[in-house]
């Protein structure tokens, strides 16, 4: 069992490394726009399922919240939050639209959708990109090896270049903070 840690430490250490100098600029990138259009008004909406859901909601917590630092909340919605809304969509149209619905009637311009999903294939999440999109939002999905269909319909792809799931789910928080963190600092600079 001892093996097994070291080697699951090993695995997660080696992959985030493997993926920071391709990750960094798109991390900066990202940073710009979503800096950018919160300024404007914007919001950042989040989604994902199971654990993809809960880095969502922790993401956006962080946002809301605070990071490192004391500072005024920034616009942050995490879509797979609201089990009301979730169930009654999921119950009268279908799962597939459980984060486009409130897209449909949230999004628009100046605002920014993260997607998350290890496989880059969920069909809700694909389906609020594609929302997004046509609603003028900036789309950044976080996937796993080679982005799936939320490749074809986002503006950024953090694309993992791994099939297990607990491995790119790491990835996934970590360069989650790293937004968060530079977020915070691009809206509210440490003085």
């Amino acid at each position: 069992m001892r093996d097994t840690v070291l080697e699951r430490f090993r695995a997660s250490a080696e992959l985030k490394l493997a993926v920071r100098e391709g990750f960094a600029p798109l991390v900066l990138q990202a940073v710009a726009v979503v800096c950018e259009r919160l300024r404007r008004g914007g919001t950042v909406f989040l989604c994902g399922n199971g654990g993809s859901a809960a880095d969502a909601q922790h993401l956006a917590g962080e946002l809301e919240g605070r990071f490192a630092y004391d500072r005024p909340p920034l616009r942050a919605v995490c879509l797979n939050c609201n089990v009301s809304t979730l169930t009654a969509i999921g119950n009268d149209y279908a799962f597939d639209a459980v984060f486009s619905r409130p897209l449909e009637a949230l999004a628009g311009p100046d605002d920014v959708l993260i997607g998350l999903s290890t496989s880059g294939n969920s069909p809700n999440v694909v389906a609020a990109l594609k929302v997004a999109r046509s609603r003028g939002a900036f789309c950044i999905a976080f996937t796993g090896d080679g982005g799936g269909a939320m490749a074809e319909w986002s503006d950024i792809l953090f694309a993992v270049p791994c099939r297990e799931t607990p491995r790119v789910q790491e990835v996934h928080i970590t360069a989650g903070h790293i937004l968060c963190e530079l977020i915070e600092r691009g809206m509210f600079p440490p003085g």
